[in-house]
């Protein structure tokens, strides 16, 4: 049995406000509402950056459970890959401030999707017997790479940053991985793009394309389905429905084409925004600290990313 044995979301100090995304880009409060939901959210200040917030999670989450760096094997750090330094190891760096000198560190850049291929490979490499426990960390800066003066970008006007670390193996698990699938779309590779732009590298929409929502809805009724086929399991049985914070709306129309209500499923959008990679990890933390979980639930992670992925992720709570 392989699972997550415990994780840690750090969010970051400062914040986007609306009233300075409309200063900047000149489109209204209101159309920004209608895509934030919120008048602000956490994003890095500029004295952060998001590794750093990521160890900062590793250590809290590894005294707390007496891990010790010897014990690890890998260390995974997901994401995008646009990092703050360019041709660099993110992973390789947070070893090396959290002591773990024998393992090896690999990052795995699916873009908010990324999450899913790194806890699988994380599973895959403990069931192989490769390893006893793995670290995997999650971090975006997702706020700085959005040009808040472009009026285009404006459906990325939401796009926040957090940071996150998850350590799996196979004692004393919380969650008891049960399934992961993952597909993509490719024919969506050029709708998003990063432009590099003086000293830094800023997401940029190419074209006008439709129908990225239904792909949405269409790769996502997929996946669940053949999780649950897989699982021998129905509709009814998913305790929490978990999804990336990115389009309230395709949240609630995602939910409705599912069959799945909406009290099974954690909305944040009235306080942050997409916060990236760790979306789904902060609502698991909502679900364990403010509902009843209770044994034997099972918990559905949906993740997404540009290119376009989208992953589902099958968790049973086993405390």
């Amino acid at each position: 049995m392989v699972g997550i044995i415990d994780f840690e979301v750090r969010l970051p100090s400062a914040r986007a406000s609306v009233a300075q995304m409309h200063a900047a880009s000149g489109v209204s409060i209101a159309d920004i509402m209608a895509i934030t939901h919120c008048d602000g959210f956490p994003v890095l200040a500029d004295n952060e950056q998001e590794w750093e917030l990521a160890v900062q999670s590793c250590r809290t989450m590894l005294a707390r459970n007496r891990v010790m760096p010897t014990m690890i094997g890998n260390v995974i750090y997901a994401g995008s890959g646009e990092w703050e330094t360019p041709f660099w190891s993110p992973a390789a760096k947070a070893a090396n401030e959290l002591g773990i000198n024998d393992a090896h560190c690999f990052e795995v850049t699916n873009f908010c999707n990324a999450a899913t291929p790194a806890v699988q490979i994380a599973a895959d490499n403990i069931a192989l017997g490769r390893t006893s426990y793995v670290l995997v960390l999650l971090g975006d800066r997702l706020s700085q790479l959005v040009d808040h003066d472009d009026p285009d970008s404006k459906m990325l006007f939401n796009f926040g940053d957090a940071s996150a670390a998850v350590l799996l193996g196979q004692e004393d698990l919380t969650f008891k991985l049960l399934h992961s699938a993952m597909r993509t779309d490719p024919s969506w590779c050029d709708y998003y793009f990063g432009e590099r732009e003086e000293y830094r590298v800023l997401m940029r929409r190419r074209g006008r394309r439709q129908g990225l929502a239904d792909a949405y809805i269409e790769a996502f009724s997929a996946l669940v389905a053949d999780t649950l086929a897989a699982l021998d399991k129905k509709t009814d049985d998913i305790a929490y429905f978990l999804i990336n914070q990115g389009d309230k709306g395709m949240h609630e129309r995602l939910l409705q084409t599912l069959g799945i209500r909406a009290d099974k499923s954690v909305f944040n959008y009235d306080r942050l925004g997409h916060m990236g990679t760790p979306d789904t990890l902060i609502a698991l933390q909502e679900v364990l600290t403010y509902k009843r979980m209770k044994t034997g639930d099972l918990i559905l992670l949906a993740t997404s990313g540009m290119g376009f992925s989208w992953g589902i992720t099958a968790l049973e709570y086993v405390k």
